[in-house]
């Protein structure tokens, strides 16, 4: 009896130590951890944040630069007609989005589908007003036709993705 009294005075201390040990350890091994986590974290989010910004900026400019009334400054000749001009409205339009087609990488998806859905309704509007016109029509008569429409409109299709865009920056900032 007196030899397990013994090992019980030996063995319940290095029992504690070992398991005091054992806690301690387990817990500097999950803060260890943790904070290498944190500090990945941390440098993906400095190198990922100005590539999403800069994401961004490039959708706005596009979105500016298919706003009717950029479009129509950039695109339209003295010596169009309102056919030419549609189709030069709109192949602009298409090859602008094709070139910000990889910033959708970079944005959310609620994001990139009011960018899409602003491209998809000033094809839309130009398509609409463009088909009101009577054959023949100058390119004068389809801008000053756009022109008004847009200004009929609460908001123009690309301005309220650009709030929207701002928004969504506002938070990632």
């Amino acid at each position: 009896m007196e030899n397990i009294y013994d090992i019980l005075k030996i063995t319940i201390p290095a029992l504690i130590v070992f398991f005091t040990s054992w806690i301690l350890l387990k817990n500097m091994i999950k803060n260890s951890e943790d904070k290498r986590r944190y500090e990945l974290i941390l440098q993906n989010s400095r190198t990922v944040t100005p590539i999403k910004l800069q994401a961004y900026e490039r959708i706005v400019l596009f979105l500016e630069r298919i706003s009717l009334e950029s479009l129509i400054v950039r695109v339209s000749l003295s010596d169009m007609n309102a056919s030419q001009l549609h189709t030069a409205l709109i192949t602009t339009i298409r090859s602008e989005f094709e070139h910000n087609l990889s910033q959708q990488i970079y944005m959310s998806r609620q994001a990139w589908e009011v960018v899409r859905n602003a491209r998809s309704n000033m094809i839309k509007l130009i398509n609409s007003e463009f088909e009101k016109l009577p054959a023949n029509s100058s390119s004068l008569t389809l801008s000053k036709q756009l022109l008004e429409k847009i200004m009929e409109l609460e908001q123009e299709p690309t301005r309220a993705a650009i709030d929207y865009v701002k928004t969504e920056v506002g938070r990632i900032i």
